[in-house]
């Protein structure tokens, strides 16, 4: 199941393994549920993940455990545990911002409006590596050490490609620092990690069109 953006709650399935990733667009928070045991720095520049599952139905507080600024008192919130059915029910109330679209469709979109497909494709010829299979898997830098393509990774090679290049290919990629929201930027790794299992959002008609239209845009 996937979430929606949400203000101070926080909706989750009861009895199920709920997935957080977390990010900082200012300073060092700290994500923290007295009642779950649960408490996760979020920090600028980085992804921090963790999972935790929720027992029972009710509201929890939700509170920043990390002083952040003279607003810290300030920063809280509930998390908002709801029988599988209901979570569905209120997940389908409304549209996720304004779209319908999965994140990974959403970051499928991202992917050929931005020209990845141009040098990401699957040929001999591609100027950047295939992205399928990717996410999860080892990768190899040029100084030989071994590196896990997780969120973390995605995240970089998408803002700071220089940094990451992999073992046998030429720095080419631009950097989109600064060009896309945060939001944007998890899209694309979710559509990234759609790609390892074939996912119907993976499909290669968009990025194959994208391909013959945009011959000379820079790859990402």
């Amino acid at each position: 199941l996937e979430g929606r953006r949400e203000i101070n709650e926080l909706h989750i399935p009861v009895g199920r393994p709920v997935k957080i990733t977390m990010t900082s667009e200012d300073v060092i928070h700290s994500f923290f549920v007295p009642a779950f045991r649960v408490k996760q720095d979020a920090v600028p520049g980085r992804y921090s993940e963790f999972w935790f599952e929720a027992t029972k139905t009710g509201e929890y507080h939700l509170f920043c455990s990390e002083f952040c600024g003279t607003q810290h008192a300030r920063m809280i919130g509930k998390v908002v545990v709801m029988e599988p059915a209901d979570y569905q029910a209120w997940l389908g109330s409304t549209e996720r911002g304004g779209s319908r679209l999965s994140m990974a469709e959403a970051g499928e979109e991202a992917f050929v409006e931005l020209g990845c497909a141009s040098c990401h494709g699957e040929g001999d010829g591609s100027r950047g590596p295939s992205l399928r299979g990717l996410a999860g898997s080892q990768i190899r830098m040029p100084d030989g050490t071994m590196r896990v393509a997780d969120a973390t990774y995605l995240r970089q090679s998408i803002l700071q490609p220089l940094a990451v290049v992999r073992d046998g290919w030429d720095p080419v990629m631009p950097s989109f620092q600064g060009q896309l929201t945060e939001d944007r930027v998890l899209e694309l790794i979710a559509y990234i990690n759609s790609l390892e299992s074939g996912d119907a959002a993976a499909g290669v008609s968009p990025v194959a069109e994208a391909i013959e239209e945009n011959e000379e845009t820079p790859w990402m």
